[in-house]
């Protein structure tokens, strides 16, 4: 999948307001889908739980999908910011 980078953030919401699930996640690129899934119970206040719901609702996903893909994103994007920092330092 291609990285993408926008010039403001007026630009960045436009996009993800526009944008489902399936045009900026590629199925070939997910990862980790043979390990076994372990329950986690996580409390959030109201106010998140409503954000996340019209999320899901809006790119036409379970709010527990929606979780997942951004989590999955966070946690890739440190992953690559680490190892860039890493290979600068070497």
């Amino acid at each position: 999948m291609e990285e993408r980078s926008f010039k403001s953030d007026f630009e960045q919401n436009d996009f993800h307001q526009d944008s489902e699930v399936s045009e900026v996640s590629e199925v070939s690129e997910s990862k980790r889908t043979t390990q076994k899934q372990k329950r986690v119970i996580v409390d959030f206040p109201g106010w998140m739980l409503e954000s996340l719901d019209r999320e899901a609702n809006r790119v036409g996903v379970t709010r527990q999908s929606i979780i997942k893909l951004w989590l999955a994103e966070r946690l890739t994007g440190e992953s690559r910011a680490y190892e860039e920092k890493r290979k600068k330092n070497i």
